[in-house]
């Protein structure tokens, strides 16, 4: 399958395109900010598996240029698109009084924009038999879920891309494009670090990038424009 992990050069996206590299099969595009981190992915990957087909793609996925720059150099690494996985995220870690403009629209950008932005211009180039986008949300963006202090627009983003996952669900439903959402709870990460420093989660980010990439491979059979927490814990 031809598979785009955004937010791939730490954590969880670092994970799974590990995690998809180790089948042959795939062919992996990792968007990330960090060109020298995801060199250090892709050499990873052809550790693990020498017929790995991994294409890191340096790109700030904030920009306004998502179309003109950022579409054309993934096609120039796959032709159509299986499934995409809209992991790249954004914290800020301030009460609500210390909040700024600036924060907010930084959040928003990175968490909420980028992925409609991007979802919007790959539509004519999703699989036409079936595909699968599954957006990565957050427990905190949950309704009736603990909120914590500090995380106001974080968790407002996230609940954002929640709706974004069942309006886009319902609208690309004739075109065979499922979108899913797992809203995560605490997984041991920088991101987990920075929200909750010192806090010591049960899941590990090689562990969620497991079931996050068996869910991806085998859930748009079953189901579309669902928001599924995955969590054990509070947070």
């Amino acid at each position: 399958m031809n598979i785009i992990v955004t937010g791939a050069s730490k954590g969880i996206g670092f994970e799974l395109v590990k995690k998809f590299a180790s089948n042959g099969n795939h062919i992996i595009v990792a968007i990330s900010r960090n060109s020298f981190l995801l060199n250090q992915l892709k050499n990873e990957c052809v550790i693990i598996n020498p017929n790995a087909k991994v294409f890191p793609i340096g790109f700030d996925l904030t920009s306004t240029e998502i179309k003109n720059i950022l579409l054309p150099k993934i096609l120039s690494c796959i032709s159509n698109v299986d499934i995409l996985i809209n992991n790249a995220g954004y914290l800020v870690n301030k009460p609500i009084n210390q909040t700024t403009e600036e924060d907010l629209q930084s959040v928003f950008a990175a968490n909420y924009f980028s992925v409609y932005h991007l979802i919007k211009h790959l539509i004519p180039v999703f699989n036409k038999e079936i595909s699968h986008i599954v957006n990565i949300s957050s427990m905190g963006g949950v309704q009736s879920s603990a909120k914590f202090v500090g995380l106001s627009a974080y968790s407002a983003s996230k609940a954002a891309l929640c709706n974004l996952t069942e309006t886009f669900a319902e609208e690309l439903k004739d075109k065979n494009i499922r979108v899913n959402c797992l809203a995560l709870g605490a997984v041991q990460t920088e991101m987990l670090n920075n929200a909750f420093p010192g806090y010591k989660a049960q899941i590990s980010a090689e562990e969620m990038a497991e079931f996050i990439a068996n869910f991806t491979l085998t859930a748009s059979k079953t189901m579309n424009g669902k928001i599924i927490p995955v969590s054990i814990s509070t947070p």
